[in-house]
This record gives C-alpha cells, structure tokens and sequence, in this order.
C-alpha cells in the first residue's frame, strides 16, 4: 500500500524518452475521456471566466499542454472570445509528440503549440495568463517551486494550476477503473501513480512558502479530488 503522507517518487511510464507516438498519442486521448469523466476542465475554466468574459486583450500560455485538450476546451466554450476577440493562446510541452498530438487533432481556433522547457520558452508577446493541469505532480517540489516562481515573475494578470489531490479513495478507484476499462498501459500504470505523485493542501502551502509567494495565492478543493493553485495579480476588466 503507497503511504499517502508523502508524495510517491515513483516514475509514470509517460515521463520516459522512447515511448512510440502512437502510444503516446493513444494516451493523451485516454486521458481526454478521463478529463470529462472526472470533471477535470472545471476548475480552470471556472477560474478563466472573469477574463474569458471581459473585453481586455489576452495571451493564454498553457504550460505542458500534453494534446492540447485544455486549450480545445476554452476554444470550446468562449468560441467568439478565442476567434474574434483578442485572445491568443500557445501550449508549449518539452515532449515533441504532444505537439504533432495537439496539431492532429480538430482545434484550428485553439491556439498554436510549440516544443520547448516552459521555463526557456520566449514568446514574441508578453503573457498575461499561465495554466498548466495535471504537469506539477510530474516534478520534484524543488522544480515546482522554480515553476511558481517562474509564473508569478511571467504572469503579467495571474496563473492557475490544476491538479490532483493525494487521498486513497481517488488513488484505489482510479487504479481499478482504468484496470477495467482502459487497453493503453501508460494510463493502466501512470494514473494511479499521478494520484501517489500529488498532493495535499499542506504540501502547498509548504511549497508556496518556500517559493516566497505572498497572501494573493490560493489553493482550492473542487469535486472530485482536484487541489489547485491559483493567483490573481491584476483583476479583469469589464
């Protein structure tokens, strides 16, 4: 049994260098369905809609953007908003087949993707907004405080992460549910593992207090075992 009062450090099969494409691509599509299943889009759409909804100019960065299904979504749900109305978005991912995964799939309106290490990446327009889900539990707590840093000095309007909460209940039914349902051996092996690689509130607030943020962060609990990270440096406009 994995002791839940500390993240796991064991390796998703994901993370590794010689995964095929069409394995790789077969996953993030399995990971979509589950995305749904789970109401994983919520909380970052939730948390988008102020400056969804306002008529200020954004550049949407999402950092490993996997296959491109949380920039879909918010093409999906503000269609005029991304088409027609100033708002940019890029996915940027460090494995090259999350890019020809995101380009294959149908998303004209949901930004551009690029193969870069967020931290380097240099787009040619200053970034008002970061998001990334389900990337910080793939990092030490050492990488994920220089990440916090990174968005809170990048960020010009606020950054958002989106990820899972380390319990035994999310960790058991996920592990027996893509036993039964799923053929693709990365999700049969790394969804329980993410679950054993997140978090608690406790771990945030540790790590927020190493990486020196101030009392603007928040981190927030939404059904069903989602903990995410959030700060709002500079209000939308109406």
């Amino acid at each position: 049994m994995p002791d839940f009062s500390q993240r796991s450090g064991k390796k998703e099969l994901m993370d590794e260098a010689n995964i095929p494409y069409e394995e790789f691509h077969d996953c993030l599509i399995g990971l979509e369905r589950i995305n749904h299943l789970t109401l994983a889009y919520r909380p970052t759409l939730q948390w988008l809609r102020p400056w969804m909804e306002s008529s200020e100019r954004l550049f949407v960065l999402d950092a490993a953007s996997g296959g491109g299904d949380m920039l879909r979504q918010i093409a999906r749900k503000w269609p005029t908003r991304v088409e027609e109305v100033g708002c940019s978005m890029v996915g940027v991912d460090l494995n090259p087949w999350s890019k020809k995964s995101a380009e294959s799939r149908p998303s004209s309106s949901a930004g551009s993707y690029e193969t870069a290490n967020v931290l380097e990446f240099e787009p040619d327009q200053p970034v008002d907004i970061v998001i990334s889900s389900l990337f910080t539990h793939h990092l030490t707590d050492t990488q994920i405080v220089d990440f916090m840093r990174w968005m809170q000095r990048r960020a010009r309007k606020g950054w958002f992460i989106n990820d899972l909460h380390r319990n035994p209940l999310p960790y058991y039914f996920i592990k027996g549910a893509t036993a039964l349902f799923s053929r693709n051996r990365l999700i049969r092996h790394d969804a329980a593992v993410s679950v054993a690689r997140a978090f608690t509130k406790a771990d945030w607030q540790r790590l927020i207090a190493e990486a020196g943020l101030d009392d603007r962060v928040r981190v927030q609990w939404f059904f069903p075992f989602r903990l995410c990270v959030s700060c709002v440096k500079e209000s939308p406009i109406r």
